[in-house]
């Protein structure tokens, strides 16, 4: 099979890597000759890294390398089967691409955009053709994340869909279908992780550290929220806050935090800039991270406000059919790596704990951002569980 990739950023060399390895012939197209050669390069080092691991042999690192050209014409993915699109998240840069696309590639060829959070249907109407258009999103770093949302925009073709699903197992990856709005599953889910720890903080209830400890040390969560904000880029993870909170017409829920803004707008980017929530040294380890867990109290009334909202957005996004149960518990734990489900953890919790929570919060705050779902209120009343 051969597949195009526009952008060869960490991203698209990412997917370029994990369709090379499924012995795809791979082409990764990027305007950019000196980006090229720093994808090349990065997989060299990527791959290195793999061998001393153990985990391939120096014929497998070959075999992938071989798999994959690369190239700075758009003309040069005329052969593709599919393409996959990993650039900039702007929506109008998408469509003057596709629309080039298009004239390029075959009529049997599908195109899929690898958007976060941009609307799949309005890529797809710079196409002629846009029934071949599908949200394909790969999470970073790619080759290591199991989880592809799959995205059908309303002009997508069922052949297009089966024809994507097909493929991307094939590739050795978990499918989780979605429906086209707004941040699909994960990055709409998984709003309050930063938004509520971030109104925590701004309540002056902890700082960021003591929020990471008690998410990390009582909740189970590889990273904190700073952390994980540290590691996304605070420009990537406020960027994509704001597009969901304008996407659904200012929803109180998506609410962007000032602390965010502020962050991002100070160049405090996290990792990649030497200082975010933290401070970081050459090595991109952090400086000022302490492991003292806080009491026993305040770590378990941080996680159950996070946790809450959490398990009130999940409920919702069921509740509006952006997906199924199974899909968006499978969608959270192998995207982003959450200890469980957020759904079979509110059944493990108990629905109507999750109900008095969400109402105990409301009653403080009278906002509509600690509304209870529908849903959760509807199965408590008649004692039904998730699974």
């Amino acid at each position: 099979m051969n597949v195009g990739i526009i952008g060869s950023g960490t991203m698209g060399s990412g997917i370029a890597q994990v369709a090379a390895t499924a012995d795809c012939q791979v082409k990764i197209f990027d305007t950019n000759s000196e980006a090229l050669e720093h994808a090349r390069s990065s997989l060299d080092r990527i791959l290195n890294r793999l061998i001393e691991k153990e985990r391939i042999g120096e014929e497998e690192k070959y075999r992938i390398q071989a798999n994959i050209s690369y190239v700075n014409s758009l003309a040069d993915l005329a052969e593709s089967d599919l393409t996959i699109e990993a650039i900039i998240e702007d929506l109008n840069i998408k469509k003057q691409v596709f629309e080039e696309l298009e004239g390029i590639l075959s009529k049997r060829a599908i195109i899929a955009t690898n958007t976060s959070s941009l609307s799949v249907a309005s890529i797809a109407s710079a196409l002629k053709f846009p029934e071949r258009c599908i949200g394909i999103h790969f999470f970073n770093p790619a080759p290591l994340m199991r989880l592809v949302e799959i995205v059908p925009a309303i002009q997508t073709a069922a052949t297009t869909l089966n024809a994507a699903i097909r493929i991307i197992e094939d590739w050795g990856k978990t499918v989780a279908v979605a429906k086209d709005t707004p941040g699909f599953i994960v990055n709409r889910v998984a709003r309050p992780f930063y938004g509520e720890s971030l109104r925590i903080y701004e309540e002056g209830i902890a700082n960021f550290n003591t929020i990471d400890v008690a998410l990390r040390q009582e909740g189970g969560f590889k990273m904190g929220p700073f952390e994980l904000m540290d590691f996304i880029g605070n420009d990537v993870n406020y960027t994509v806050t704001e597009t969901v909170f304008k996407e659904f017409y200012y929803d109180p829920r998506y609410k962007p935090s000032f602390t965010q803004k502020r962050y991002s707008e100070a160049g405090f980017l996290g990792r990649k800039t030497g200082k975010g929530y933290y401070d970081y040294d050459e090595h991109g380890k952090p400086q000022n991270l302490a492991q003292h867990a806080p009491s026993k109290e305040l770590a378990r009334s941080i996680l159950d406000r996070v946790l809450v909202m959490l398990i009130n957005e999940a409920a919702d996004a069921l509740f509006l059919n952006i997906a199924s149960a199974a899909d968006i518990d499978s969608a959270m734990t192998r995207g982003v790596n959450y200890p469980k489900g957020l759904l079979a953890w509110a059944d493990e919790l108990g629905i109507a704990w999750c109900v008095q929570k969400m109402d105990a919060l409301y009653n403080i705050y009278h906002e509509d951002r600690y509304r209870c779902s529908p849903l959760l209120r509807k199965m408590a009343e008649e004692n039904k569980t998730f699974f």
